[in-house]
């Protein structure tokens, strides 16, 4: 709204120290706006077409709004930033004035903008005068134009509110888009009130500004005698244009409205579906009535605000029940563990968008096993929505199961990939399964495209621990791909195992290598106490926030009190797979010199390697090696090797210069017994030693 005219302004540099007496002969006022302090200096004439004395003026423009209201400063703001924004150097608008006797007064206003060298607005000047009786000499046609302007700028409240509603996912989201100061100056009212409609009352959800709603009760019945109850009821909205109206219709609301000098008023159902689902009140204090155009407007308001509400509503009970399913989904309590110190954590996605997207298919699980160990699991389903968690969930369930069966590490991993392949879902899953006997320390893991553990020591130290891994679950049975490798690890006393998923390293734009760097480091800086240490991490996963959630599993050995019997171990040997023969020497290893007979313990580990060999070499498959301590009375150490050969042991002479036949012989030196047993399709060979009393 440039005005081209105001080009006829001719003015020094330092005015208006020196306004021009033409100026102020012709009744018009100088004021000269420096937009780097804010401050808007005004002459006499100024403050007189202001209606304002200079001592209560004190140069900022904002102490106007005791003269200008607020609609008619807002259309006003608007004009001055499009002709700075769009590089004009000019404008000029008409706008109202309230005088202190209540008398409206038009102004007229035309401003030169001053730039830099860089083309940056440094200063305002201009001229204001009284355009009262202009404008009323001036035809209809221009009182209609002024009109039809100020019902543009109603309708682009409508549009600015809307626009900022765009952006509100909950219901308070749509709150605080009307409660903030801007929203009500765009709205020009003097306060505003919203309840919703909860179990045939309206409970009171905004307020502004604060202490501004009548009455005072938060809840209210929809048959009382208030404007909201009667739109709710109606699902017509009220225009209540004087104050004598006010009082006459509602004679128990008015009485507490005289203190907020309220002049006008507009309450609006807000209906969703034909259902009213709340309403709003717009209280003025320095207008009277409603034309049809600007009832239209508010009716139009109306309606964006209760679809925005709606939309909110609809996404807030989706996120609870999608929460709700996670964590259905997860363990609900996770069991305490002798010998160790266990700490969980899990963190929802901050994902803004479709609903729904809080929720994904992380999660963790712990699982107590047969001989003191005890299984920790780690994993992500592909995607992030009720299906994943639905998916995760059966996972989880069948994971825990095959578990608790006693099946390997590997086989366990195995068989929960075949069935995600036979589920009716084209999701995939990573996971991380690890099994650890927490008297020795020995820790087997199986890694299905799952990021990397990671070990700190008890000095502080961290490290990240490289395990052999295989295809998600899912793609490996699809791809005929079920051999998964197990990786030994040694945990000592006092040692912490961490397993998490992805959300926790990865970030939009960064390498994992250097999120998982960084987790080393974080870890490592971390508390030495696994619950503060599992806080710390998931509050910075907050912190950062992320479209991805957040699993955390810590699992802390403590430093055993005293060796015990019972204990179970087991691994997978695959044939011509060097590394599984050296992880099952290590467990034995480990093993043996955690249950107390490490005199023995060459002796034990060389009649396993025979055993292992023996069933690697004849039979041509996989071994399955399981370490036993036994203690029902005759404390001893046994060693079985299971293959699926159903053919016999026996012992033979090698002679002077044979390299085979010698196996059995040396077990059978080495051992206080052994001997074979029928399994199935297949058998095991077994041998035992005798181990001291305190075993």
């Amino acid at each position: 709204m440039a005005d081209r005219g105001a080009r006829a302004l001719s003015l020094p540099e330092d005015w208006p120290a020196h306004p021009d007496p033409i100026l102020a002969l012709n009744r018009m006022g100088t004021f000269d706006w420096d937009l780097d302090t804010g401050l808007f200096h005004m002459d006499a004439q100024a403050h007189e077409v202001f209606d304002l004395l200079p001592e209560e003026y004190d140069g900022r423009p904002e102490s106007l709004a005791v003269r200008v209201p607020p609609p008619e400063a807002a259309r006003l703001d608007a004009v001055v930033a499009r002709a700075i924004k769009d590089g004009s150097e000019n404008y000029g608008a008409y706008f109202r004035i309230r005088r202190r006797d209540g008398t409206r007064r038009w102004t007229r206003t035309q401003g030169y903008i001053r730039r830099d060298a860089t083309g940056r607005p440094r200063r305002v000047v201009g001229i204001v005068r009284d355009a009262t009786e202009e404008l009323a000499d001036s035809s209809a046609r221009s009182l209609r134009a002024a009109q039809d302007e100020a019902f543009r700028q109603q309708a682009g409240v409508v549009q600015a509110v809307s626009a900022a509603l765009a952006h509100a996912r909950t219901v308070r989201d749509v709150i605080d888009v009307l409660k903030d100061t801007h929203g009500i100056r765009r709205l020009g009212a003097a306060s505003l009130v919203m309840g919703l409609v909860e179990a045939g009352r309206i409970r009171l959800v905004a307020e502004a500004p604060v202490g501004s709603f009548v009455p005072a009760d938060k809840v209210n019945r929809i048959d009382e005698p208030y404007p909201m109850s009667e739109v709710v009821r109606t699902l017509q909205p009220r225009f209540i244009e004087s104050p004598e109206e006010f009082a006459e219709g509602y004679p128990i609301l008015w009485p507490h409205l005289t203190d907020l000098h309220i002049t006008s008023a507009a309450y609006l159902p807000l209906i969703a579906q034909a259902r009213p689902i709340g309403a709003m009140g717009l209280l003025y204090d320095d207008r009277r009535g409603f034309s049809a155009e600007e009832r239209a407007v508010l009716v139009a308001l109306g309606s964006s605000i209760a679809q925005s509400l709606q939309r909110a509503m609809l996404y807030e009970q989706e996120k609870d029940l999608a929460q709700s399913l996670q964590q259905a989904m997860l363990p609900r309590t996770i069991p305490s563990v002798r010998g160790a110190d266990i700490a969980v954590r899990y963190r929802a996605a901050t994902a803004g968008g479709a609903l729904g997207r809080d929720i994904g298919g992380d999660w963790y699980d712990l699982i107590p096993l047969p001989g003191g160990r005890v299984g920790a699991v780690i994993g992500d389903v592909q995607g992030h929505d009720t299906h994943a968690a639905a998916v995760m969930g059966q996972l989880r369930i069948v994971l825990r199961a095959y578990a608790a069966e006693g099946h390997t590490p590997a086989t366990v991993m195995a068989r929960a990939s075949v069935f995600l392949h036979e589920l009716d879902t084209d999701r995939f899953a990573t996971c991380l399964y690890a099994e650890a006997d927490l008297a020795t320390g020995v820790v087997q893991v199986v890694r299905a495209g799952h990021i990397d553990p990671l070990i700190r020591d008890g000095d502080g130290s961290c490290r990240r621990v490289p395990v052999q891994g295989g295809l998600p679950l899912g793609l490996s049975a699809e791809f005929g791909r079920l051999e998964y490798s197990v990786t030994t690890l040694e945990l000592g006393p006092g040692h912490t195992l961490l397993l998490c998923t992805d959300g926790l390293v990865e970030r939009p734009g960064a390498d994992l290598d250097d999120g998982m760097r960084g987790l080393v480091r974080l870890v490592g800086e971390g508390p030495d106490d696994v619950r503060d240490l599992a806080d710390r991490l998931i509050r910075l996963a907050e912190e950062r926030g992320g479209d991805d959630d957040v699993a955390l599993l810590l699992l802390r050995r403590r430093v055993p009190e005293a060796p015990r019997a019972g204990g179970r171990l087991q691994q997978h040997v695959a044939p011509g797979c060097p590394e599984a023969l050296a992880q099952a020497r290590h467990m034995i290893r480990a093993a043996v010199r955690a249950w107390g007979v490490r005199d023995r313990s060459d002796e034990i580990e060389l009649a396993a390697d025979e055993l292992i060999t023996n069933a690697l070499l004849h039979t041509e498959g996989s071994a399955i090696v399981t370490l036993r301590a036994l203690d029902d009375g005759d404390h001893r150490l046994r060693i079985e090797v299971e293959d699926s050969s159903s053919a016999l042991p026996r012992r033979r002479d090698a002679g002077e210069d044979g390299v085979c036949g010698r196996g059995l012989l040396l077990v059978d030196r080495l051992a206080d017994s052994w001997g074979v047993e029928a399994r199935g399709s297949g058998k095991a060979v077994w041998c035992e030693f005798r181990m001291p009393a305190h075993m």
